[in-house]
């Protein structure tokens, strides 16, 4: 049998189901769902401008930060209600995709 192949066993419903997975999909990153306290770089680029900063309160939808990606500048807003409690960036800065920007309580 291939190397690169694992067998398992799962049980639903009472009856117990044997299946192949590659090496690979069985190593792969568990999906989690998005936490609304934490706004995230959805693509990687350079922070334009920060327009809060901690302790700010904020209202679903204002802008909290501008990132340029792609020559193209993306106002990301608060998905909440709240205060922000945390800003990871500072203008200028270039950031990974998925990168924390800010966090809000």
């Amino acid at each position: 049998m291939d190397e690169n192949i694992e067998i398992i066993d799962f049980k639903y419903e009472e009856i117990t189901y044997r299946t192949s997975l590659t090496k690979k999909f069985a190593a792969r990153t568990q999906y989690t769902p998005p936490d609304s306290r934490k706004i995230v770089a959805f693509i990687p680029g350079t922070i334009l401008k920060v327009l809060v900063k901690e302790g700010h309160k904020v209202k679903k939808g204002d802008t909290l930060l501008v990132l340029q990606a792609m020559k193209m500048d993306n106002h990301l807003l608060a998905t909440r209600n709240g205060t922000v409690k945390k800003v990871f960036v500072k203008q200028g800065e270039v950031v990974p995709k998925r990168h924390i920007l800010i966090e809000l309580k």
